[in-house]
């Protein structure tokens, strides 16, 4: 069920000849854009998202969603129509790489009448399932897996019970928001306990709450690791989509690392976006931080300082602070990132691989990095089918000839404009365009 792709072609990464000023428009939120669209589908009526991400894993849900029988409409690039109707199978589900899919639309496909089929990329089989299979199977829900993961089978039967779960996420904190998201549907909600360690990724977590609540959800998270959503039917609305905060990481880094200045547009002054926290971690690497009505503006003096951080609830910003911790004056410590060895890659060891090949003295810790810069050297850089390895490595190459990603096409599972964009950033025409 893997969609075919052709063999990748080695992208050079552009070097900047001096600091880079640019204003950048970046696409919408994938984490929102994917949790509009599920709430759309368990709504009453009709949502619209407005400034909606349209990449590969923002298609792939609008076609779970399609395949399960809920009207989506993509035409307008800037406006997403979505209308609820009647869940049905048989179908199947192609999830790509991606976690929000994998791990949003079996709970969907439960409330389904039918069996639903969910495959997707070699390494999808390998992500963590198997903590949200046994909390559906839990709640009634007949699903067939053979090893705890995909490929796996829903046998939907038009309805779910509901009731009390308990649940290790410390895999991610997408296992909580796959139950929470459609549990408004349930005949008596969901009440949700996390045991284990620390859930990473909070912010999502928040951005899933306060969503349900923007619909019309009667939510509880008061209790910390509780989650309960009373039954309610929601109502469609209109969703304007904010940003993607972390898919900025490396437009903004580029001002560190050239000594320049980045604006991305439209940045919101307030946000659950985990990304965010860039601000005070650019900050916290030399750079100044500067948040109007316009936008976030990152300055930077070329001179970059290590980091010592707990990026726990920002996993996804590793790959870009990793990098621009190669360049910098001083060594740097990175931890609590030990659930992002099962993201697309396990993105600790790919880290610790391609940085060494560079040059850098790179110790992988259980739960993190520590990175000593050295002289660099350009090399071969493999991203692993991974955006924000890419994004890593598009950093490095601004400053150091000849680093050279084995593949940037993969930066299409969230911005599939990334190499235009980065390639104008670089060589100054991309000021005030989108």
């Amino acid at each position: 069920m893997a969609i075919a792709t052709s063999t990748p072609v080695p992208w050079p990464a552009p070097t900047a000849s001096g600091p880079v000023t640019s204003s950048v428009h970046l696409p919408g939120s994938k984490s929102m854009t994917a949790r509009a669209l599920v709430l759309a589908a368990v709504s009453m009526g009709t949502s619209t998202l407005r400034a909606p991400l349209r990449a590969r894993d923002t298609e792939l849900m609008s076609g779970g969603l399609r395949a399960l029988g809920t009207h989506v409409s993509t035409r307008d690039d800037n406006l997403w129509t979505v209308r609820s109707r009647a869940l049905s199978g048989p179908a199947a589900i192609d999830v790509g790489l991606a976690g929000t899919v994998m791990r949003f639309l079996p709970a969907i496909a439960a409330l389904a009448e039918g069996p639903v089929t969910f495959d997707g990329d070699p390494v999808a089989r390998r992500r963590p399932m198997a903590p949200l299979i046994t909390a559906l199977r839990g709640l009634g829900v007949d699903i067939e897996s053979a090893n705890g993961g995909l490929p796996l089978t829903v046998n939907g039967a038009g309805r779910v019970g509901g009731g009390e779960v308990t649940i290790d996420a410390s895999a991610s904190s997408q296992l909580v928001s796959g139950l929470l998201l459609a549990a408004g549907a349930f005949e008596r909600g969901i009440v949700v306990r996390h045991d284990g360690p620390k859930v990473p990724s909070a912010p999502h977590l928040r951005m899933t709450t306060q969503m349900l609540r923007l619909a019309g959800a009667a939510v509880d998270d008061s209790t910390p690791n509780v989650w309960t959503v009373e039954p309610g039917r929601l109502s469609g609305r209109a969703w304007n989509i904010e940003p993607d905060l972390s898919g900025a990481a490396p437009f903004l880094a580029a001002a560190l690392v050239t000594g320049g200045a980045v604006t991305v547009m439209d940045w919101p002054i307030g946000t659950t976006q985990p990304g965010d926290q860039l601000r005070e971690l650019l900050t916290g690497m030399g750079g100044e931080a500067t948040l109007t009505p316009e936008g976030l503006t990152v300055r930077g003096t070329g001179r970059i300082h290590g980091l010592t951080a707990d990026l726990s609830e920002v996993g996804e910003l590793t790959p870009v602070l990793a990098a621009l911790a190669a360049l910098a004056d001083s060594p740097s410590r990175l931890t609590g990132i030990g659930h992002i060895r099962a993201h697309e890659t396990d993105r600790l060891a790919a880290l610790a691989r391609e940085l060494g090949r560079l040059g850098v003295q790179v110790h992988e810790l259980p739960d993190g990095l520590e990175i000593h810069p050295r002289p660099l050297t350009g090399s071969v850089f493999e991203t692993y089918d991974d955006h924000r390895m890419a994004h890593a490595a598009a950093v490095i190459g601004l400053t150091v000839p000849g680093v050279d990603l084995t593949d940037v096409a993969c930066t299409s599972k969230t911005l599939p404009q990334f190499p235009a964009l980065w390639s104008a950033m670089v060589q100054g025409t991309a000021g005030g365009s989108d």
